[in-house]
């Protein structure tokens, strides 16, 4: 698939069936997380991937009782973004069923002699975009997520993970319930700024 058209039609994906993903593909689009710039070339980043039954299920239930009161009342309050929340709730609902979630973590690492831990999202949020593409390509759903923290003790309990590690972003991955489509986004003309900035954006 042309990157293109991967990147203009990687939606977020919170409905996402049951049916396993082969390792085969989760290493793909890992290996492509790691290709991604980063600080210095320091690679400060480390993948957790979550398959184990047991761990969705203690994750999933705290996640509903902390989350699911707040996103109803949301939904609730705003019509315009009813489908948005609509798709947040089912992923809550069905938690479980996601086949796999991976999520992007990292140490301070750079700069080498004094790290800062400012700069580790320099390393994650990269490497997430690269692995999110990298789904499409392979035909696979995936969203980022930002619901470990609203349970993180819980899910840095589950995943056993070092003090000194920090949680950047959770990606829920499987194979899509409905169709990938052109993202919505504002034009281009509306954003960039050249040579300095303007109100308009244009040149």
């Amino acid at each position: 698939m042309d990157v293109f058209e991967a990147i203009t039609t990687c939606r977020a994906m919170r409905h996402l069936k049951p049916d396993p993903v082969p390792e085969e593909a989760i290493r793909k689009v890992l290996f492509a997380a790691t290709r991604a710039s980063n600080p210095g070339n320091s690679q400060g980043w480390d993948f957790v991937v979550l398959r184990d039954s047991g761990g969705k299920a203690r994750i999933g239930r705290a996640l509903r009782e902390t989350m699911l009161p707040v996103i109803n009342a949301m939904a609730a309050d705003d019509p315009r973004a009813t489908r948005m929340y609509g798709g947040v709730q089912h992923l809550l609902e069905t938690f479980e069923q996601v086949p796999v979630y991976i999520f992007v973590c990292g140490r301070a690492v750079y700069p080498p002699r004094a790290p800062q831990r400012s700069l580790i999202p320099a390393a994650l949020y990269p490497a997430s975009q690269n692995l999110i593409v990298a789904a499409r390509a392979l035909g696979l759903g995936s969203t980022f997520t930002t619901f470990h923290t609203a349970v993180e003790p819980v899910v840095r309990e589950v995943l056993e993970l070092p003090e000194d590690v920090e949680l950047g972003v959770m990606i829920a991955l499987g194979w899509p319930e409905q169709d990938f489509g052109p993202v919505k986004r504002k034009p281009l003309d509306e954003v960039v700024h050249w040579e300095r900035w303007s109100e308009s954006g244009e040149s």
